[in-house]
């Protein structure tokens, strides 16, 4: 495929700034495997193949490079296969050898032999700091091995760049410089499934557990757990707790029973100490309940569960995205360019210099070692929260509106919780606008744990009971609204904050969080619940192809949810690792479904058993779900058959993934400081005013960011007809999609490295050859 104009297999065309290399290596040395690594192989090589390279595996990490022969062999599209469910294929492996310059000559040898200039790493800071160390020695082992007589000059030419780029892999999440390792998501996962189940034995007898998580020198999985499930106490070692910790737990425990509480969680990082560095088992913190307070306490150690089991959606998709963005660093890697470390900021994927982000990440062992915690803390980053009080106490109201979406509940606890501790006085509104109309409106306290919706909602927008609305805020004095909910919570505010003029009591600040399986909403790439849906179909898909394991050729047609937004449909596919996706966005035809038929009906033939085509509910209202699904049968009949299902709204139930709990935590503490924040500026005279577009906000993330953006502003962007944004960022997942199919489509790489223009090339049957 071209290129920016150029063809990367005419060495005559190459851009000298945009060098594309011919071979890539996928090298991966992990000492520990974690779910999630195959998706990453995958991609690197799908998409390695795909713009006309090649791909050598390199077995048993750093060892399989040093030992050479048999361990290093060329990749093919079929060896990574059906290998999105977790594992790794290539092995990996402690390598001392490799730390020694005998060591790395052997390994330069033996990638000179096969003319391999190029490394993508999957490792964690040890791994990609030998990466960058073979790097800077490259030269000087070329010159060596020239001297030896075990390469001509020829060889010295041609090979005479190494280029690395990196992928941080670890279940600890301990890496500066990216928001999300590949793995930590689907640990949390085993994490809360383990709490969850616990805490329906725990609150049958009157329990406390205690659970030990991994974690040696990151706390991580242990703080983002314990904020997802309700932990009553947390142990990480980058805060250690204050002396006299003892008392102030077991008061702490003490407390909850005494408000009819009957299980108490206690999460203990494995690395967990105190403010003098001396370690904090779970088998003391079991020892001290039970001695202090006589409860009945039982500890888990989750141990190496953490490390298995099936990858979640966000870890394949994540994966998947930094896969595709390696190959494309190594494509545009020049002689002069450093060592990169894909990442990910906020939604973003991006490329840092590598011995920074490692550089970072030991500063942070180094400030804990000397007992500097306020600097580790610092250094993570991710772990620093900043709260203030007010001495004013205000009335705030929380409700849900629209469709029920795992996790706001989550978002509604953590809302409550901040506003109290902030000084507010919390209000919880039953049945979103119909309830508040209604006058369902009260206090609610901090005892909220349960992880699901447990606020009632309604889709019932408020333009036709604004008058009753305003008078239940000027009964219970509400000084500002967070509004948690879908798309009918974006148009209830926007009738909210359009009425100001003629009810007063609407100018308070109101600000809305996006909650939605369909994450359909303007000014935010993720909404709460969308995560835990795609979990649902990535799961369902899973089965649905494990159904066919002893059927040769078969095809499946699936219906996702989503309204008119592909979304689910897009993203699901991706981590599924579907063959087909059919959006409203992207319009199709039937030479487009006669395509892909004649296109998987091939792949049936050469390399593949099972097929997945995905469905978005409202793509076209003449292809329906019954329609692809007897085309194709009859297309493809004599070769595969086929088998439909709808999803429903299974998509919608099931407990909260951990990502969603985590996100509505934070974006509800978020917007409590926003709210507390906008009644400061606004609180004159006595009374709270504010009738600013400013001061009516939805709360989403953008890139790389949590943003308060003015709903007025949105509207601009927003498909009201379709309930869709105009401009959706998932929309460039699409060609990397279909690449990881193995279709032919011609793209435009932009300065980002982001793929941006993608068009499907219809090929003949005389084509299917050149199909990569």
């Amino acid at each position: 495929e071209r290129v920016n104009g150029v063809d990367p297999r005419d060495p005559t065309q190459v851009n000298p700034q945009r060098t594309i290399t011919h071979h890539l290596v996928t090298e991966l040395p992990l000492i520990f495997l974690f779910p999630g690594m195959n998706g990453a192989v995958r991609a690197v090589v799908r998409m390695g193949i795909y713009v006309g390279a090649k791909v050598y595996f390199i077995h048993e990490g750093y060892q399989g490079m040093v030992d050479g022969g048999d361990n290093i062999k060329e990749a093919t599209w079929e060896s990574v296969s059906s290998m999105l469910q977790g594992g790794t294929v290539i092995g990996s492996a402690r390598c001392k050898e490799f730390r020694t310059h005998e060591g790395r000559l052997k390994a330069a040898h033996n990638l000179v032999q096969r003319g391999i200039t190029n490394l993508c790493v999957i490792g964690g800071d040890g791994s990609l700091t030998g990466a960058n160390l073979f790097k800077e020695e490259w030269s000087g082992l070329l010159n060596e091995l020239l001297e030896q007589g075990l390469i001509d000059e020829e060889a010295v030419r041609r090979n005479s760049v190494l280029h690395i780029v990196g992928m941080v892999g670890s279940i600890d999440n301990d890496f500066c410089g990216t928001d999300m390792t590949i793995g930590t998501d689907s640990a949390l996962h085993r994490i809360i499934e383990v709490v969850d189940a616990i805490m329906t034995t725990a609150q049958s007898h009157q329990r406390t557990f205690v659970l030990e998580v991994m974690g040696r020198h990151c706390g991580y999985l242990a703080l983002v757990s314990a904020l997802a499930c309700g932990a009553d106490w947390v142990f990480f070692p980058e805060m250690p707790p204050e002396d006299g910790w003892e008392d102030n737990m077991c008061q702490k425990l003490s407390e909850n029973r005494s408000r009819g509480s009957r299980l108490n969680i206690i999460i203990v990082a494995e690395g967990a100490i105190d403010s003098q560095g001396q370690h904090i088992s779970s088998d003391f913190v079991k020892n001290l309940v039970v001695g202090r307070l006589g409860l009945d306490t039982r500890v888990t150690i989750l141990g190496h569960v953490q490390r298995g089991g099936t990858p979640s959606a966000f870890d394949r998709i994540l994966a998947s995205r930094m896969g595709v963005e390696a190959v494309v660093a190594l494509l545009e890697a020049s002689a002069d360019t450093p060592a990169c470390v894909v990442s990910l900021v906020g939604n973003e994927a991006v490329r840092l210099p590598l011995m920074e982000c490692v550089q970072i990440t030991q500063e942070v062992q180094k400030a804990m070692d000397e007992k500097n915690f306020d600097e580790a803390v610092r250094l993570r980053g991710r772990l620093i929260h900043v709260c203030f009080y007010l001495q004013s106490s205000f009335n705030v109201a929380v409700l849900n509106v629209g469709a029920p979406a795992a996790g706001m509940n989550a978002a509604v606890r953590s809302a409550v919780r901040v506003g109290i501790t902030e000084g507010h006085k919390m209000f919880a509104v039953n049945d979103g606008f119909e309830g508040f109309h209604k006058g369902q409106v009260g206090p609610i306290d901090d005892a909220l744990k349960c992880p699901n919706c447990s606020l009632f909602r309604f889709r019932t927008l408020p333009g036709k009971h604004l008058d009753k609305i305003a008078e239940q805020m000027r009964i219970h004095n509400i000084n500002a609204l967070l509004v948690i909910g879908g798309f009918e919570a974006y148009m209830g505010l926007l009738e909210l904050s359009s009425a100001r003029d003629k009810y007063s009591e609407f100018c308070v600040p109101m600000v809305m969080i996006p909650a939605t399986v369909s994450n359909n909403i303007p000014g935010s790439d993720l909404s709460i619940g969308s995560d835990t849906a795609l979990n649902a179909i990535t799961d369902t898909c899973d089965r649905i192809k494990q159904s066919a394991s002893g059927t040769k050729r078969r095809v499946f047609i699936i219906e996702t949810m989503g309204g008119y937004c592909g979304y689910l449909a897009t993203v699901g596919g991706l981590a599924a690792g579907a063959d087909a996706v059919y959006i409203f966005e992207e319009p199709f035809d039937i030479r487009d479904l006669q395509t892909n038929v004649e296109h998987l009906t091939h792949k049936m033939k050469t390399s593949i058993q099972r097929g997945l085509v995905l469905r978005n509910e409202n793509c076209n209202e003449n292809f329906t779900t019954d329609f692809i699904y007897q085309l194709y049968s009859e297309e493809g009949r004599g070769v595969f058959d086929c088998r439909k299902n709808i999803l429903g709204h299974m998509q919608q139930g099931g407990a909260p993934s951990p990502f969603d709990r985590n996100f509505g935590t934070k974006v509800a503490a978020k917007a409590i400081q926003w709210i507390t924040r906008m009644l400061k500026e606004s609180y004159k005279g006595g009374i709270v005013f504010a009738n600013s577009e400013e001061s009516v906000c939805l709360l989403g993330m953008r890139r790389r960011a949590m943003v308060f953006q003015p709903l007025a502003q949105l509207q601009g962007e927003t498909d009201f007809v379709h309930r869709i944004p105009k401009d959706q960022w998932w929309l460039k997942l699409r060609p990397v999609m279909k690449i990881l199919a193995k279709y032919k489509i011609d793209y435009d790489v932009s300065e980002s490295g982001q793929l941006e223009h993608v068009t499907q090339v219809r090929p003949k049957e005389s084509d299917f050859s050149a199909c990569i």
